[in-house]
């Protein structure tokens, strides 16, 4: 193979540990977050100026629990990720604690997210 291909392909490799998953996960949630409003913008067109069957299918997917999990996932992750950024971008000092910044993210969005799927999933069984 090439050596400015392979070089170029090195370059897509895994490099870092969990603040590299949380930057990838930080891109991810903000599509995720982008499509539901997207979702709702067009669906609320549509039903306003149609009345349209597509507008009500969008709402059913948007309004279904396995999404609302989803977009609470997004919410929830992106906020704390991008506080974590706040305060390390505010305290350079901070950088050599990325780290540790990253465990007390994901130590603080694993119970916030777990209740909030906890009653999700309840109110969903519950029927309301």
């Amino acid at each position: 193979m090439n050596t400015g291909i392979r070089a170029t392909l090195k370059g897509f490799g895994y490099k870092g540990g969990g603040p590299m998953w949380s930057w990838v996960l930080h891109r991810i949630t903000g599509a995720g977050i982008i499509l539901f409003v997207a979702l709702h913008v067009v669906a609320a067109f549509l039903l306003q100026q149609y009345g349209s069957g597509i507008g009500k299918a969008i709402n059913v997917v948007y309004e279904s629990w396995p999404f609302q999990a989803f977009i609470y996932f997004c919410v929830i992750f992106h906020a704390l990720n991008g506080a974590r950024i706040i305060v390390l971008d505010l305290w350079p000092q901070m950088l050599q604690y990325q780290r540790e910044a990253t465990w007390l993210q994901w130590l603080t969005f694993i119970p916030i997210y777990g209740l909030t799927l906890f009653l999700l999933i309840g109110r969903g069984l519950s029927g309301g």
